[in-house]
C-alpha cells in the first residue's frame, strides 16, 4: 500500500519551500503546501479503500515493515507503519482537516512577512503528525510526538520579534518537556518489561496477563503515560502553556492546537488501552484529571476577553471530556469526540480568525459587537460550530459528548452532574463570544488595533477601513467545517471502532440525554439574557461577586503559582548555586588557579632564561655540583 507515501509528500513539501521558498512566488508557495497535503489526503482515501475500512474491513492490523532500526540483544525495533481502525480515524482527521486548514492559511497569511518559512513549518508538522500516527511501537509515535512539539515551537514563535511570542513558544516547549521526561520513563518500563515496543507485541502479552488488584507495572507505565499525555494534552496541571500559544497565527491554533497535536495524549491512551484496563486505579484517575480539567477550564473561558483566549480555554476543556471518556472505559466514544472536536473547534478557531481579520487585528471581544452586518458568512459559519461545541441536539458535539457523559454516569454519577455542569458552562461562554462579536453596535476603531495582542501587531498592515468579509479561501474551509460540524455526529465511529473497542451493553436511560441537552439549551438561553436582552447584568455581578470573578478572570493565578514557586525559585538556585558557585568559584576558580600557578612556575624558571653567559656557567657549575654530590652519597650509603 506503500504508507510511507502518506507522510512523505509533506514532508518534500516542507523541503522545497524550506529550501527554496525564498525565491518562489506565494501561488508557488501555496502549490506546493496545499497540494502536498491534499495529496497525503488523497492517497489515504486510497490507501482505506484498499483496505475495506470504508465497507467494514480492516478488522486486522495492517503493518509495512521497511527496516531494523535497533538492534540490541533480544530488542528488535523496526521502522515499520501500521493502519487499522484507530488509525484510519486519526488520519482522515489530520489529513482532512489539515488541507482545510492550508487552503484557509493561504488567505489569512496572504499578507505576512515569512510566508514561505510559514507553509514549511505547517507541512513539517503534518509530516510528524502523521509519522505518530502511523507509527507501529512506541519508539516511532515518540519520534512523531517529539517532531510535533518542535514544530509547535516554531510555529506558536512564529512572530520572533515580539516577545510575547518568543516567550510562548519556550514555554510550551519546557512544559511539553516535562511531560515528556514521564513518557519517555515509560517506553523504558514497557522495554525492560516486556522485551519489545511494538503495539501489537505488547497490547498481546497484556491481554493475556492478569489485571492489577493493587498498584504494579501496569499502574506505573499508566500513570508514566498520563504524565506525558497531560503535556501534550493539556490537562492539569501541565496545561498551562496551551492558551499562551495563542500567540501564533491563528491557523496554528486551528490545526496544531485544537485539532490534531493536542489530541496526540488522547490517541496515545487509546492505543494503550490494554494496559490501563489492567490498571482500573490509572483509569480513574485518568477520569479524575479529566473531569477536573473540564470543569476548571470552563470557569476560567467565563470571563476571557480575547476570542482566541475564549476558544484556548475551551480547548483545554474539550479535550478534559475526552479523558473522562477514556478513563471511564468508553475509548470509542472519547475518539468519536476526538473527531467531531476536530471539526467544530477548527470552525470555530478559524472562524476567530476571520473575526480577526475583519476588524483589521483586534481579538478583545469587548471592541467588536455588530459584526454580523459586516460578515454574515463568517457569522452563519461559527453559528454552526457555536451549536455544535454547546451540545444542540442531533449536532456533532452532543452525539459524542453525550455517549461519554453516559458512560460517567454509569462509572460514577457524580462525574455526570460535573460533566453536565461544565456542559452549560461551555455553551454559555461560547455563546457570550458569538453574541459579544455579532450582536449589539460594532463598537471597534477602523483599521486601528487598540491593544498589543499577538495577531495584532501584523493583522494592522491590512488596511481596511471598516470591518469586510474574508475572501472566498477563507470562507469556503469554513463553510466545509460547518457542515461536518452540524452532521458529523452521523458518523458512527464507535460501531467503526468496535473491533477494537467493544461497545457497552444495554440501553442508556434517555433522561441521561435529555439533562445534558436541558443543560446546552440552558446555557445558550442564559448567554443571550446577559449579552443581547439585558448586556449591563454580566458587570452588575460581576460587581456583586468580585472575588470570583477576579479569580477567574486571573485564571486562578496558576501561573503567577508557577512562577513562584518553581520557575523563580529555579532561576535564583541556578543564579547563586550553578553560577556564583560551580562557575564562577569551583569552574572558573580551577581554572584560573591552574593559570596562576603555570604563570607562578613561568615566572621562576623565566630567571634561568637571563641570556647572560655568565649566568648559564654559574647554573652549569651549580648542577655538576649537586650531581657530584648525589653521587656520592649514593656510593657513601652503599
Amino acid at each position: 500500500m506503500q504508507l510511507w507515501l502518506i507522510p512523505i509528500l509533506p514532508l518534500l513539501g516542507f523541503l522545497l519551500n524550506g529550501i527554496f521558498g525564498k525565491r518562489l512566488s506565494k501561488p508557488v508557495i501555496n502549490a506546493i503546501a496545499v497540494g502536498s497535503v491534499v495529496l497525503s489526503f488523497l492517497w489515504v482515501v486510497k490507501t482505506l479503500n484498499a483496505l475495506g475500512a470504508f465497507s467494514g474491513g480492516l478488522e486486522q492490523t495492517y503493518k509495512e515493515h521497511y527496516y531494523t532500526w535497533i538492534q540490541s540483544g533480544a530488542l528488535n525495533i523496526s521502522v515499520d507503519f501500521a493502519i487499522d481502525r484507530l488509525t484510519a480515524v486519526m488520519l482522515m482527521v489530520v489529513t482532512g482537516v489539515g488541507a482545510l486548514i492550508h487552503i484557509y492559511s493561504a488567505g489569512y497569511m496572504a499578507h505576512e512577512g515569512g510566508y514561505y518559512r510559514f507553509f514549511a513549518y505547517l507541512n513539517l508538522f503534518m509530516f510528524f503528525m502523521l509519522i505518530l500516527v502511523l507509527g507501529a511501537n512506541f519508539l516511532i509515535l515518540f519520534v512523531g510526538w517529539e517532531g510535533v512539539g518542535l514544530c509547535s515551537y516554531l510555529l506558536i514563535g512564529f512572530y520572533f520579534l515580539e516577545k510575547f511570542a518568543t516567550d510562548a513558544g519556550n514555554k510550551a516547549f519546557i512544559v511539553n518537556r516535562i511531560g515528556d521526561f514521564g513518557f519517555v520513563l515509560a517506553i523504558f518500563l514497557i522495554g525492560f518489561h516486556f522485551n519489545t515496543l511494538d503495539f501489537t507485541t505488547v497490547m498481546t502479552q497484556v491481554k493475556s496477563m492478569p489485571v492489577e488488584a493493587t498498584a504494579g507495572i501496569f499502574t506505573a507505565i499508566s500513570l508514566l503515560l498520563l504524565v506525558g499525555a497531560t503535556g501534550k494534552s493539556a490537562q492539569i496541571p501541565l496545561y498551562v502553556w496551551l492558551p499562551d500559544a495563542m500567540a501564533g497565527p491563528t491557523p496554528v491554533s486551528a490545526l496544531i492546537h485544537a485539532a490534531t497535536m493536542v489530541t496526540a495524549g488522547v490517541y496515545m491512551i487509546a492505543r494503550t488501552s490494554q494496559i490501563y484496563l489492567h490498571s482500573p486505579w490509572a483509569l480513574d484517575i485518568v477520569a479524575i484529571v479529566g473531569l477536573t480539567t473540564a470543569f476548571v477550564a470552563a470557569t476560567i473561558g467565563l470571563a476571557q476577553n480575547d476570542i482566541k483566549k475564549v476558544f484556548a480555554y475551551s480547548t483545554v476543556s474539550q479535550l478534559g471530556y475526552m479523558f473522562v471518556g477514556l478513563g471511564v472505559g468508553a475509548f470509542s466514544a472519547g475518539i468519536f469526540h476526538l473527531m467531531t472536536h476536530a471539526f467544530f473547534k477548527a470552525l470555530l478557531f478559524l472562524g476567530a480568525g476571520s473575526v480577526i481579520h475583519a476588524c483589521s487585528g483586534e481579538q478583545d471581544m469587548r471592541h467588536m459587537g455588530g459584526l454580523r452586518k459586516y460578515t454574515p458568512i463568517t457569522m452563519v459559519t461559527l453559528l454552526c460550530g457555536s451549536l455544535a461545541i454547546a451540545g444542540f441536539p442531533y449536532l456533532s458535539g452532543a452525539a459524542s459528548k453525550d455517549l461519554i457523559l453516559e458512560a460517567a454516569y454509569e462509572h460514577a454519577p457524580w462525574m455526570y452532574w460535573v460533566g453536565v455542569f461544565t456542559a452549560g458552562m461551555t455553551a454559555f461562554y461560547v455563546f457570550r463570544a458569538f453574541f459579544l462579536t455579532f450582536f449589539g453596535e460594532y463598537k471597534g476603531k477602523h483599521a486601528q488595533p487598540t491593544h498589543h495582542d499577538p495577531d495584532t501587531a501584523h493583522q494592522d498592515t491590512h488596511g481596511h477601513g471598516e470591518p469586510h468579509e474574508s475572501p472566498a479561501v477563507m470562507w469556503i474551509p469554513l463553510a466545509i467545517l460547518a457542515v461536518f460540524s452540524l452532521g458529523g455526529g452521523f458518523i458512527n465511529i464507535p460501531h467503526f471502532l468496535e473491533p477494537l473497542f467493544p461497545l457497552q451493553e444495554g440501553e442508556p436511560a434517555r433522561w441521561l440525554e435529555y439533562v445534558a441537552m436541558a443543560a446546552g439549551l440552558g446555557g445558550i438561553a442564559l448567554a443571550y439574557l446577559f449579552y443581547v436582552v439585558s448586556p449591563a447584568l454580566p458587570e452588575s455581578i460581576a460587581n456583586t461577586f468580585k472575588g470570583v470573578h477576579t479569580l477567574i478572570y486571573n485564571k486562578y493565578f496558576v501561573d503567577e503559582f508557577y512562577d513562584s514557586t518553581v520557575v523563580e525559585p529555579i532561576v535564583g538556585g541556578s543564579r547563586q548555586l550553578l553560577w556564583r558557585v560551580g562557575d564562577v568559584r569551583l569552574i572558573d576558580g580551577i581554572a584560573n588557579g591552574i593559570g596562576s600557578t603555570a604563570r607562578g612556575l613561568g615566572s621562576i624558571l623565566r630567571r634561568a632564561q637571563s641570556g647572560y653567559i655568565r649566568g648559564y656557567a654559574a647554573w652549569v657549575i651549580a648542577g655538576t655540583v649537586l650531581a657530584i654530590a648525589y653521587i656520592g652519597f649514593m656510593g657513601a650509603s652503599r
